[in-house]
């Protein structure tokens, strides 16, 4: 592929590039923004070439059903940083309608003001011997299934408490980055 006819990939809030990989090692010309990285997607511009796709993994705390027990304790702006964050992406999108994009967060209330995700999936359905029941929203092919044992259970809630479990439990599985590139190149 020529420079000029790569195609672009927006992969946000991709701190550890695990979704983008397989786009990156194919040729794509994978744009990571992550705030870890020193990129907020609320700044992001719109780019002067069109995008093919756009990835998306906004954080989770405020959405995720592992954490309900909490949300009546918690500050109402806290959760409208993360709304905002979403409407940043979703203006992204809209703005640069590219051939597919997909939102990615686990089981909770995001759907509450996302609507009902295309579909749900937990990482043995690709591979992966863990379960994290996760959903995606969005326009995008649903990706091939290859199921095996989750023989690790829910490895997401014996992850102890260091200083990167944020990242460690918000990693996206490999082997459905893998399957969700095949069907989405």
């Amino acid at each position: 592929m020529l420079f000029n006819e790569m195609k672009i990939i927006y992969s946000l809030f991709d701190y550890t590039g695990n979704w983008s990989k397989p786009y990156k090692e194919n040729g794509y010309d994978v744009r990571q923004v992550d705030i870890k990285h020193g990129d907020d997607v609320r700044l992001l511009e719109i780019p002067n070439r069109s995008v093919y796709g756009v990835l998306a993994a906004p954080p989770c705390t405020e959405f995720a059903g592992s954490g309900a027990r909490w949300w009546a304790e918690k500050d109402d702006k806290l959760l409208l940083d993360g709304l905002e964050l979403i409407g940043a992406l979703s203006r992204f999108v809209l703005i640069t309608k590219p051939v597919f994009w997909v939102v990615e967060n686990p089981v909770g209330r995001l759907n509450k003001w996302f609507g009902e995700p295309k579909m749900y999936f937990d990482p043995c359905d690709y591979g992966d011997q863990y379960t994290k029941r996760t959903g995606l929203w969005g326009k995008f092919k649903k990706p091939m299934k290859n199921r095996v044992e989750p023989i690790e259970g829910s490895k997401m809630a014996l992850i102890p408490p260091c200083e990167n479990r944020q990242e460690l439990r918000s990693e996206t599985p490999l082997g459905f980055a893998y399957k969700f590139y095949e069907a989405n190149k």
